[in-house]
Formats: C-alpha cells, structure tokens, sequence
C-alpha cells in the first residue's frame, strides 16, 4: 500500500456497545487502541463473554506493532488475554489500567511472556511512524486517558471514554489545555465517545451522588450494603469517608471488589483509614448499625455476591430485616429482568432497597453528555470527525452534532461501523474497503474454548424444542433391527401426551429401516441421516417443532 495512506480499521465497538478496539495503519505499521469485550445477548446460550474478531490483526501480524489501552473498563481491555494469546505484543497502559491487565493475564497464565509497559499522562511514546501522547481524561475509573497520536500525514485524537467532570473527588482534572493546543496546531481526525450524545446538557460531576449518600448513611438504622462497579474507585472513597465519619466498619464482599481495591489501595489510588476494615467473617456478630457492606453484583450476574446475598446463600452474610441495600450504579440496558429479580429477593427479606433515579443522584454515568461532546469537538476543531463507541443511532446523532456545529475547518464527518475502514491520504478523507470483523464467543472464560456458531444454533434449538434420541439395536451380521427401536425425549413432549406420538415415530424410525438396502443398514452414518430425515418430516407433520434428532445405532 502507499506509504502516504493513513487506515482508522475498527474492530469492534462501532454500531454496537463493547467490545472496543481500533486499529491505526501507517504503511505498514499497525497499532491497536483497546481490545475490550462485550457481555453475550440472550440467545447466545451457554457463552460468558464475547470479544472481536482479530483475523486482520493476524493476518497482517508482521506489521502489528503495540496494543495501547485507554482504560481498564471491561469493554476496552477484556479481550487483551485473547489478542495477546494470537499476537505477542508490548502493551502500554497507565499503571491502575496494567495492573488490571495483569490480573486478568495472571488467570490465563499468561503474565511471564507478556511486556507490559506503564505510561503517566503527559508521556509521549514511538512506535514506527507514530508519536502517541497520552492525556488525562475524567471518567468513572480512574487514570483514563485519551490519545494525541502524531503520524506524517497529522494528528489523530481518540477521546477513549471520557465525561468533562469540572469538580472530579481526586481532584484530577481534564487536561483541556493539551487537546485545545492540538486544537490550535491543527488535528487531522477527531475519534470520539458518543456513548451519551443522546442526554441534553452535562453530565453530573460524581461529586454529585456525595448528598444522597450522606442522607442515606444518617437515616440507616442498621447494616448498610451499597453495590457499586468495583471499578469506581472514586465511589469507593466516598463511601470509605463516610463509613468512617459514621463509625461504621466496612467490608469488602465479591471477588472484584477485593482484588479492585487491592490494586486501587497498593497504588496510592485509594485511601483507606487504618483499622476501618472488617473480614467477611465479621460482618453479623458486630453491631448493625456499625457495619458498612461494599459489595460487587450490581447488574444481577447469577454467582455475584449480591445476587448470593440476595437468595440467602452466602457463606458470611445474611440480610436482615431493616438493613438498607443501595445500587449506586445504572442498570444497564437488557439486565432489568436479573436485576429486579434480584430487588425482589432483597425486598422479600425485608430490606429497604434504594435504586433507580432520583435528584440527588445515587450513581452518576462515566460519559460526556451532548454539551461535553459539542465542547470537545470545538476544543479540538478536526479536519474529519468520526464518533465511536455506540449503536448506529448514537454514531449517526454524534456525527449530526458535529454538522450543526459548522466550526471553521470541518470538512467531513464519517459514521463507520465495525469492519468499514476510513482512509486519509494528502487528497483528504474517504471511506475505503472493509476487513473481517466480527464476534467470537468464549465458553468458560479461557483462552481455547471458542464458541462455534453452530453449538450456540444447538442450543438454541435445544432450548426451544428439545431432543429426540431413536436408539436402535441392529445385528451386526444379518444388518436386521433387533426389536422395535427405543425413543428418548426431553423437552420436546411430555411422556403422557406423547405417549401415541412417540409409538408412531417408532413405527416411522422402524419402516424406515425395512425400506433399506441391507448395503445401507450396515452403513451407520447412512443410516443415521435418513433415520434423522424421515423422522424429523414425520415430526414437523405432527407437532409443528423441530426438536433436535440424534439417531443413536447400537451393534449388537
């Protein structure tokens, strides 16, 4: 390819929420931003996660040169195990972020052949023909950062995810002086979250939910349990300080939740007052109205510890009543259904459970609303805008913002989606060809165990309409069927209604058999497919369904 063309090749996260990653190509050098993963929909049944596609990163792997991570979000940083399993890459991640790489990577064995890189905000890095600068950005996790990379045909900004908190709780704040000066210098592409383009105004500073939870700490009478992303580690100090300013305890319940603080605790992130922790085991034999629960399990995830608190299962902690449970978090759209299912347990034990909106705000989001992105986009003025992160709707607003703003400079906004590269060159911007995307699913969360779409279409019909098992005994020296074949079912009819049906599939399964050659009945997987054919005609005749049919031939 020419060495004057600049590729923006999303992965994932365009046109659809997770599973974030982009890759920049310069000639023949390639870097990746972000390698995230998405939570399966209903129909993929059986799967824990999903991440993207990484065949053109494979495919062009001599030319792959880093991955870069903006922050330790799920959905920018889970499919890193995965991608550095294909391609044994150098990562660069600020600290908070590398750490939590590197617990995930600890799981899939993974860390001692990994290089893993640490880099502060205000740090420029090389890589080939790109000068990436890092700039801190305020978002719900901390040391986020959005990226200035400097290649020879300009420069490319990707905001990451980012919300304009003027009043951040560390105290941290937006570096907008280093992108207005990009603005100034002149910026080539902006790349932008577009998560909320679609809430009016700004985004409330987490400062925001401090009022809420202060009334609620004066007015709990007994045990506090307050379930919170492990990841809002700005969250986590509130709740500390005021634990402490009401001489209450707190402890620690779920796996994230311990390991986020751990890290958070370890890199001067998150300050916890010496003696105010209290072991799991602790928590009922002192007094309730001295206790505060931090627990993980927000969005209803069937073995978090909230749903086990819930259902009266975990092995240090039984809610009571009186005891207030607080989601300070946002229900993600899709998991109402566990979620309130969840509340109702709680609320069936007689706990008063705080969730949902309400002014003050008990959880505030992590994106810039449609005022913070008209901002950004007239701080940093590009030549060609793109939004990410979003379904279509949200890219398609983002890019209509942009347009309406008109500032001086913008020539053409792009909405890509997953797959479809964008190519700048010295003429300008145009949309080029598209590369192979898509989504793998991963059962059980390792490395080897890849989904194939045809188990999840499996079990898909397996959970609609059921199975069916023939078993039949055929001699092995004469080929005849010895008896009337057997029939198995689950989930298809019950034994009672069935009983005529499933007489009569023998009969078809057993005429079927007599029609053969006896070249063909010694023949199994001949045998097996027209025994699966005749069968499933007979069914679908009869019941209208089409349960999965397993011929099953025993020699005998």
């Amino acid at each position: 390819m020419s060495e004057r063309k600049l590729q923006v090749i999303p992965l994932g996260g365009l046109g659809e929420f997770g599973m974030n990653s982009t890759a920049l190509r310069y000639g023949d050098d390639i870097i990746v931003i972000d390698a995230g993963m998405m939570f399966p929909d209903a129909e993929l049944l059986g799967v824990d996660i999903v991440i993207p596609d990484f065949t053109y990163l494979e495919e062009n792997r001599e030319h792959v040169r880093a991955l870069i991570l903006t922050h330790g979000h799920e959905d920018h940083v889970g499919a890193t195990p995965f991608l550095l399993a294909q391609l044994n890459l150098p990562v660069y991640a600020t600290a908070f972020t590398r750490a939590l790489v590197e617990r995930r990577l600890e799981e899939h064995e993974m860390l001692s052949q990994t290089r893993l890189n640490t880099v502060k905000p205000g740090e420029r890095i090389e890589i080939g023909p790109f000068q990436i600068e890092f700039i801190h950005v305020t978002h719900s996790i901390v040391s986020a950062v959005a990226l200035a990379v400097t290649t020879p045909l300009g420069v490319i900004i990707h905001t990451g995810d980012f919300k304009i908190d003027p009043t951040p709780t560390d105290n941290e704040l937006f570096d907008l002086h280093t992108l207005a000066a990009y603005g100034k210098r002149g910026v080539l592409l902006l790349l932008s979250d577009s998560t909320n383009v679609d809430r009016p105004g700004y985004t409330q500073s987490e400062r925001a939910v401090r009022p809420r939870l202060e009334e609620i700490f004066t007015r709990a009478g007994r045990r506090l349990v307050i379930a919170c992303f492990s990841s809002s580690v700005h969250r986590l100090q509130q709740i500390i300080e005021l634990s402490a300013q009401h001489g209450r305890k707190v402890a620690l319940l779920g796996r994230s939740m311990m390991n986020v603080t751990e890290i958070a605790h370890s890199l001067g992130l998150l300050h916890i007052p010496d003696g105010i922790l209290l072991r799991p085991q602790d928590i009922m034999p002192t007094l309730a109205n001295k206790v505060t629960v931090l627990i993980s399990g927000t969005q209803g995830e069937p073995m978090s510890a909230l749903s086990r608190v819930a259902v009266d299962n975990h092995k240090n902690f039984s809610i009571q009543a009186g005891d207030t449970v607080v989601l300070s978090s946002r229900i993600i759209p899709g998991n109402e259904k566990p979620i309130f299912r969840m509340v109702n347990h709680l609320a069936r034990r007689g706990a008063d459970v705080v969730y949902g909106s309400m002014n003050p705000p008990v959880h505030v989001s992590g994106h810039g609303s449609a005022e913070e992105l008209k901002l950004m986009l007239n701080l940093v003025r590009p030549r060609f805008f793109a939004p990410i992160h979003g379904e279509y709707r949200q890219l398609a607003k983002h890019a209509a913002l942009a347009q309406h703003l008109r500032f001086q400079g913008l020539e053409d906004t792009f909405i890509l989606e997953t797959g479809e590269t964008l190519v700048l060159d010295a003429k300008g911007a145009h949309k080029g060809g598209r590369v192979t995307v898509g989504r793998v699913c991963i059962d059980s969360g390792t490395i080897d165990e890849v989904v194939e779409d045809m188990v999840i279409r499996d079990r898909r019909h397996l959970s609609e309409d059921g199975f069916v098992l023939p078993i039949i005994a055929i001699n092995k020296h004469t080929g005849r069927c010895e008896g009337l074949p057997e029939i198995v079912s689950r989930g298809f009819i019950s034994s009672d209604d069935g009983a005529d049906l499933l007489q009569s599939a023998k009969q078809v399964v057993a005429r079927t058999l007599e029609q053969s050659t006896a070249e063909e009945r010694t023949d199994w997987g001949v045998m097996q497919e027209k025994i699966r054919a005749d069968l499933k005609r007979f069914l679908a005749k009869e019941t209208q369904r089409r349960p999965l049919i397993m011929p099953v031939i025993l020699e005998v």
